[in-house]
């Protein structure tokens, strides 16, 4: 039984697993590279196994770092079924159909750029080329790291070192490589190379474009898929419940549990034998996991026993504010922007963060504690996503089903004005302030809310205020690290707007609170007692992240991997 990491390792985007055993192939998520340049890239680095041979595809939950790839995996081949929540089938619909239109729309852009100054372009080419040449030879390093390699990294790791952080061929901090301690353990996984290319039965693609570099029949700006592939994606989709376990391919039986991460999300708990009459093996993927006592969605699930865990790393080294704090934060930002005449911008992401931020809005202008500013909803899906949230009441708390018995709207703000049009977003600017803003996306990376940022980046009476993670490289990162000039549209501009943050409106567990859904692994118990994982591999963080949290989860007594890219491990 193998588990491959082909996805979400060393890097919090691109999340995707797979189990391959004698009988069976299930992928976990089939996620798109988000962020930097260095990371898009690998979005159009060929699978590692052909799509035709997987059985199943589960999926943890709708954002696009999770679910992004699945349209090319169809186009790809991939005739399998797809298992995911009700809510997570109905939130991807969106995010996937938004997905292929963004793309097209993209190249179209890039055609124009082409014809306007083709010069440039073929410069911006080649750099793409060069990171794709890149990021082929990373996906190649990964997939060699054998036993050998793995063993003298787990001496350094059983001598008490931390995590190495690896500078990766794109020269962004990449591979922290703690392997294996299994070597030495007879217990543990051996840390093994990726099957070889003939066993996963697929062509030696990243052989054939280095061979023949002036006939590469890749091109980097042609969309990775099309509202036609998304459409065959979506019929692939089979809902299941919560707590149901469901036998998804020979030997692989499947349980969904409540992640409390956004609407729908899931852990997802594999119960996989090699053979028919064998012993199976628990396999636990966290997906994103969300954070306790947040609103609107229940709590994530708590687990206690399994073989091997796969988590999430995210909020690794870091602790968000308090809740409380976080909604002091928030009100004290309003109240600022209503004394200068100003103007709110809360770049969010359109599922979970939205709700979220309007659910808190609203239960402030309840107990007084803001003004009641207009609110502008700027972004289509996120008003679209609110509409699943209001028909999926099955997945809310018991206090926000409460509002609902009460008669209350919690998903909605009294002065909300919602802009589905680009016309109408165009004419947010012109109006009497102070107002707020609400846009997508929550990194600055694209979307609605660059406009707006546009409009606001030098004015000091307004403020941009990020209530999420924002992955390295990012427009967002920047400015919270403390940037006084960015790049925009070629431009290069002073920032004269306020910046500020708040952790505790995260979706992700932080640091403690993953420490602590972790620890029921072991609570009570001993390594080697049953139930007690025999490893935890992180996932789905930066290099830090995972740096920071590993030594911790080995505090707790259990024994954590950190895998790189395209790496391989032997689950014995």
């Amino acid at each position: 039984m193998e588990l491959h990491f082909l996805g979400g390792a060393t890097t919090v985007t691109g999340s995707q697993f797979l189990i391959e055993t004698s009988r069976a192939r299930v992928l976990i998520d089939c996620g798109m590279f988000q962020g930097g340049p260095n990371e898009a890239i690998r979005n159009h680095v060929p699978f590692a196994y052909d799509p035709a041979t997987i059985d199943a595809l589960l999926v943890t939950h709708a954002h696009l770092d999770h679910c992004g790839l699945i349209p090319h995996l169809v186009a790809e081949g991939f005739r399998g079924s797809i298992h995911a929540t009700s809510g997570t089938t109905e939130l991807a619909t969106l995010v996937l159909l938004d997905s292929a239109k963004l793309q097209a729309e993209f190249a179209k852009r890039d055609t124009r750029r082409e014809q306007r100054d083709p010069r440039r372009a073929a410069a911006e080419d080649a750099e793409d080329l060069e990171r794709f040449e890149a990021a082929l030879e990373e996906a190649e390093a990964g997939e060699a790291a054998d036993a050998g390699e793995a063993a003298d990294a787990g001496e350094s790791a059983d001598a008490g070192a931390s995590t190495d952080a690896a500078k990766s061929a794109t020269g962004e901090a990449s591979h922290a490589t703690t392997a294996a301690s299994a070597v030495q353990d007879p217990n543990g996984p051996e840390v093994q190379r990726i099957a070889a290319r003939a066993e996963l039965d697929r062509p030696d693609h990243e052989d054939d474009l280095r061979r023949h570099p002036a006939e590469l029949d890749v091109d980097l700006d042609e969309p990775l898929y099309t509202e036609a592939d998304v459409r065959r994606a979506l019929a692939l989709f089979r809902a299941v419940d919560y707590e149901e376990e469901r036998e998804v391919a020979p030997g692989v039986y499947a349980t969904f549990l409540d992640a409390g991460h956004i609407l729908g999300s899931a852990i997802i708990r594999l119960r996989v034998a090699e053979a028919p009459d064998g012993p199976d093996r628990t396999i636990v993927f966290s997906g994103d996991l969300g954070r306790p006592n947040s609103p609107i969605i229940r709590d994530p699930t708590t687990l206690t026993d399994a073989d091997y865990v796969v988590c999430e790393s995210t909020y690794g080294g870091r602790e968000h504010d308090p809740q409380a704090e976080a909604i002091r934060v928030l009100a004290e930002t309003v109240r600022l922007v209503a004394e200068h005449d100003g103007v709110l911008l809360v770049p969010a992401f359109a599922i979970g963060r939205t709700q979220e931020i309007v659910w808190t809005l609203d239960r402030l202008i309840e107990t007084g504690a803001i003004p009641l500013l207009p609110l502008y909803l700027d972004s289509p899906m996120a008003s679209k996503a609110s509409d699943i949230y209001r028909r999926h009441v099955e997945y809310f708390d018991a206090p926000t089903r409460k509002l609902l018995e009460l008669g209350a709207t919690p998903l909605d703000y009294p002065r909300q004005t919602i802009t589905n049009a680009v016309a109408q977003s165009k004419v947010i600017s012109r109006a009497r302030r102070p107002y707020m803003i609400v846009a997508s996306n929550g990194m600055l990376t694209g979307g609605r809310v660059i406009a707006h940022f546009r409009e606001l980046v030098d004015d000091p009476a307004a403020v941009v205020l990020f209530v999420g993670y924002q992955g390295e490289g990012t427009l967002g990162a920047h400015l919270q690290r403390g940037a006084r000039t960015v790049r925009i549209d070629g431009q290069e501009r002073v920032v004269r707007c306020q910046v500020r943050s708040i952790s505790g409106f995260s979706a992700h567990a932080d640091e403690p609170e993953l420490l602590s859904w972790l620890g029921r692994f072991i609570e009570g118990r001993r390594p080697g007692d049953p139930g007690v994982p025999r490893r935890v591999f992180l996932v789905h963080g930066d290099p830090e992240a995972q740096e920071a949290l590993e030594p911790k989860v080995r505090a707790l007594g259990l024994e954590p991997l950190v895998p790189r890219w395209r790496q391989g491990v032997t689950l014995d």
